[in-house]
């Protein structure tokens, strides 16, 4: 589906113009609890939204959960809003996708999602306003739901948004440990992308971008930001997902969920502590355990793409580099540190295998894999 992204300082103005062609009757108006006035949203975008009728949704979890859409589809339909806007982070960028979808699909809301149900194509018009540079979300087609402990997909290709103004302006005031999560997520989001078995030429020209972008300006927009290292990191994040959009994510992500679901870890943070580590796994692939049909020589030749752009000369050495940012940028790399001992060390292994994003990682993952790499960071 094609999309429409207004980039830059100021982009937001042009959301007057996208109301006025839209001419919405009632707009469900989508946010987070505290960022939709933090980031100076509610400000500025104020004085073009109150011009129209809307209703605020934002009383839903930080992870995208099954009752929080089912809230957001009632509250769409009981107010016969014909269009959603979502201003905010991953979440809140997941939440307005999956309403707007399943607000007109047949049959429970649970079971499509559980079950991958063919979907219609999506009728509810969205214009997204990302507060974050990381998720990239506002750009692809698919959004993340958490029922229970586990993380599904839900996907379709009429879920990309009409509309994405990536204004830099509203992560200016970004907490600087939410920086550093939603840099790395796209960091992570890049590298993996990369070496997806879905990996085109286009997705890969992305990934090198995005990658290139976020490592020149993830220290400073955590430690010293200003408007050039903020903008590169939102436009980091949005390249990196449209790289995922194509490509989609790898093991690394699927390691990420149980570190969210059951330790409450940012999803940033928790992919990060595995990939640097999938660098030297997925280089030392092999025809007993390659995934990609497209050969052994193909995969270890993107992987020294991402070498080349991580400025190494080894895959050890990139691992050493990406931890060290994740030092540079104040995130911890231990899971010990971070409360997470023995006994939930093996609830992650128990729950990380997700089957959508470890059939996409080069190398086959085993159970005695992830055991042996989550030992590594233990």
């Amino acid at each position: 589906m094609s999309q429409k992204i207004l980039f830059g300082f100021g982009a937001y103005k042009k959301l007057n113009d996208i109301l006025k062609k839209l001419t919405p009757r009632r707009t469900l108006l989508i946010t987070g609890k505290e960022s939709f006035t933090s980031s100076g949203a509610e400000k500025l975008l104020g004085e073009i939204i109150n011009k129209y009728d809307c209703v605020r949704f934002c009383d839903f979890a930080i992870n995208t959960r099954l009752e929080d859409i089912k809230n957001g589809v009632d509250l769409l339909n009981e107010t016969q809003s014909d269009l959603i806007m979502g201003v905010g982070g991953g979440s809140v960028i997941d939440l307005a996708k999956a309403a707007a979808i399943l607000a007109t699909q047949a049959g429970s809301i649970k079971e499509i999602i559980k079950n991958g149900t063919a979907l219609q194509a999506r009728k509810v018009p969205i214009v997204i306003i990302p507060t974050t540079a990381g998720t990239g979300s506002e750009s692809t087609h698919f959004s993340t739901v958490y029922i229970g402990k586990k993380k599904h997909s839900l996907a379709h290709y009429s879920m990309i948004p009409d509309y994405a103004i990536v204004d830099p302006t509203f992560t200016m005031n970004l907490p600087a440990y939410l920086t550093a999560c939603t840099g790395m997520d796209a960091m992570c989001q890049a590298i993996e992308s990369h070496w997806s078995v879905n990996s085109t030429g286009q997705s890969r020209l992305y990934s090198r971008q995005a990658l290139i972008l976020a490592l020149s300006n993830i220290v400073k927009a955590v430690n010293s930001p200003n408007r050039i290292s903020r903008e590169n990191m939102c436009r980091a994040s949005n390249l990196a997902g449209r790289a995922i959009n194509i490509a989609e994510t790898t093991a690394a992500h699927s390691l990420s969920y149980p570190m969210t679901s059951y330790y409450n870890l940012p999803h940033g943070h928790a992919v990060s502590l595995t990939l640097p580590y999938f660098v030297e796994f997925n280089y030392n692939v092999s025809l007993k355990n390659i995934q990609d049909k497209r050969g052994v020589a193909f995969v270890k030749n993107r992987i020294d793409e991402l070498l080349e752009a991580l400025e190494v000369k080894t895959p050890k050495e990139a691992r050493e580099k990406i931890i060290d940012i994740m030092k540079a940028i104040g995130l911890e790399t231990r899971l010990s540190k971070l409360g997470i001992y023995n006994g939930g060390i093996e609830i992650i292994r128990k729950n990380a295998y997700n089957p959508q994003r470890m059939k996409n990682n080069p190398r086959a993952v085993k159970d005695d894999d992830v055991a042996c790499l989550l030992e590594k960071i233990k």
